[in-house]
């Protein structure tokens, strides 16, 4: 029962000693310093080793301006044998408060000559001047330890120091020195530096960085150089420098290993830089001996080819049969097969050769995934075909197999627009209401949208003229018909003016014009959007577009900005908002993670 009794009382003083430090906590997080002080002493009274109680009363006398209790808390756990010296500094600081820099600069002075006789305290010194963005001192701290013993390691927390003080090239030199020796991870330290260099290569933050590489590449023959120069050169979109560092880093490891080359492949293809991308896939097909990276880079070559508006399709044609002829019809080349039948289809219009080509593929031994991918292909060739029932057949497969899988879902929204080019409006609006709340954002807003159409179009006419003509307009320009899709669009806009499939009529039209390369007149259809329509839904769709087009084919920078503006302050709710957001930033010129 005593012992029962003992514990007790310890518990009870415990649970108050906890209630106490959460009032004390609370107050000080508040602001409430007059209130937290009287816990702080209490607690520090109480238990006068407890560090924490002692950093918290410090700066509620410092708070309170009570600089005197302050230096007197100080001065006396200073007194003690076992006072660890960063109470020199929280001293030093505590007359700095009160403008006195002489007394300040004594007991910092005092701290760095504890670095001297032992660096274990080097860092918890160091850290504590930077608390109090006593930058030169911090410096001095980690410097000094690092002379007196040249295998401590603190170019970490004074790369951080230099950064903040301005200091670029010594910041650099730091963190390169932590690259060169692994002590680091390369993806922190380069996740760093970057907050301090731009994508443009004048920039004199660059410049500092480029010189120190290649002055580092001259005295060090080691690879890591040319990894940072080529991460610096795609940083700043020079990929032909950046494909040179890294033809150089191939043959230095031995022609091992082509993934960075890759990635590089990658990263130029999808900023759409198709003729450096293009040399480097090739690069990739002449270097390399797996078959599948082979195959890949030689479809992506096929790919950039047919951006080209003049691009030779017998010469295309030809290609595609030789890798077949290499590749075969195997259930390994899939992608083989569909790029083929696609280019059968949308660009020679043989789409009954593509049909039975991938017929074929159906019969291979093929997984789930494997089955559908095909059956999403052969879907997609049968509505080009208009061959809608049999189409609709594939992707109801395809959506049942899969009913949880993003594919499925977009297999579901082939079934609506599907059915929306047939002219089953109500089976499309019953698909699409499902999709309204798909995992995939895209999916999900493509699918909004057409709902949205549909279901204002029918409500405002009962024969559906308008709509109709729109969906037959949308299936051509599905098929590549351009000039016909955009004559019929605006046989729409002549005869259904001022009814609310105009401005789907102008937005569709305009991208459309887009691709004709008829600039203007795109840009004109939509401003007409934004100028009658600005309170409608597709008024954030215009915003982009006309931004986009101001800024990647009409050379309009300010005209831009100025778009990409107006769906950041007007719709926060818009697809669109973080990417305007994101490119309003890069043209005004913000560093971006």
């Amino acid at each position: 029962m005593k012992k029962f009794l003992i514990i007790l009382f310890y518990g009870c003083i415990q649970f108050a000693f906890a209630q106490n430090y959460n009032l004390a906590k609370q107050y000080l997080n508040d602001g409430d310093f007059e209130k937290a002080v009287v816990y702080y002493e209490k607690l520090h009274k109480e238990n006068p080793i407890q560090t924490e109680y002692v950093q918290d009363l410090i700066t509620c006398y410092q708070q309170l301006e009570r600089f005197d209790d302050a230096e007197k808390t100080i001065t006396t756990i200073l007194k003690s044998k076992k006072a660890h010296p960063i109470y020199l500094v929280e001293l030093g600081y505590n007359f700095t408060l009160q403008q006195k820099d002489a007394e300040a600069s004594e007991y910092y002075d005092q701290a760095l000559k504890v670095i001297e006789e032992n660096q274990r305290f080097t860092y918890s010194i160091g850290t504590r001047f930077q608390k109090y963005t006593l930058l030169d001192y911090a410096e001095k701290t980690f410097t000094k330890a690092m002379e007196i013993n040249p295998e401590l390691d603190y170019n970490f927390p004074l790369a951080r120091i230099y950064g903040e003080q301005g200091k670029i090239e010594e910041m650099y030199q730091a963190y390169l020195a932590l690259i060169r020796n692994g002590s680091t991870s390369q993806s922190s330290i380069l996740r760093n530096i970057d907050a301090f260099i731009t994508s443009d290569g004048s920039n004199e933050n660059n410049i500092k960085l480029k010189r120190l590489l290649l002055k580092n590449a001259q005295k060090d023959p080691d690879v890591i150089w040319n990894e940072l120069l080529s991460w610096l050169f795609v940083r700043e979109k020079k990929y032909n420098s950046a494909f040179t560092q890294e033809k150089a880093i191939y043959k230095r490891l031995d022609e091992s290993s082509l993934n960075r080359i890759e990635d590089l492949a990658k990263v130029t293809f999808n900023d759409n830089t198709y003729k450096i991308s293009k040399e480097i896939y090739q690069f990739i097909i002449k270097k390399n001996n797996d078959i599948g990276l082979k195959l890949t880079a030689s479809l992506r070559v096929i790919e950039i080819s047919l951006l080209d508006e003049n691009a030779n399709l017998e010469e295309i044609e030809t290609s595609f049969k030789n890798l077949l002829d290499t590749y075969d019809i195997k259930s390994n080349t899939l992608q083989l097969q569909v790029d083929y039948a696609k280019f059968l289809t949308f660009q020679k219009n043989e789409s009954e050769k593509a049909i039975n080509l991938l017929k074929r593929s159906l019969n291979l031994p093929l997984n789930n995934y494997g089955k559908a991918f095909i059956k999403m292909a052969l879907g997609d060739i049968l509505v080009y075909s208009q061959k809608f029932n049999q189409a609709l057949i594939y992707f109801s497969q395809v959506q049942k197999s899969l009913k949880n899988d993003v594919l499925g879902q977009d297999a579901r929204f082939k079934v609506a627009q599907t059915s929306f080019y047939k002219g089953d409006f109500d089976w499309a609006l019953t698909q699409l209401k499902v999709l309204r709340s798909s995992t995939s954002q895209l999916i999900a807003n493509d699918a909004m949208q057409l709902s949205l159409l549909i279901s204002d179009n029918i409500q405002e006419d009962s024969t559906m003229t308008a709509l109709k003509a729109y969906a037959k307009a949308d299936l051509l320009a599905y098929q590549n018909k351009n000039k016909e899709a955009i004559a019929t669009l605006q046989i729409i806009l002549k005869d259904h003016k001022g009814e609310k499939i105009e401005d789907e009529a102008l937005l569709k039209q305009g991208q459309l014009l887009e691709k004709q390369k008829e600039y203007e007149q795109a840009s004109f259809n939509y401003q007409k959007i934004i100028e009658f329509y600005g309170s409608g839904i597709l008024a954030d769709d215009a915003y982009y577009a006309i931004a986009q087009l101001y800024e990647n084919q009409l050379n309009d920078i300010q005209k831009a900005k100025e778009n990409y503006e107006k769906i950041i302050y007007n719709h926060q709710d818009s697809y669109y908002f973080p990417l305007a957001r994101k490119n309003f930033r890069r043209l005004r010129g913000d560093q971006l993670e």
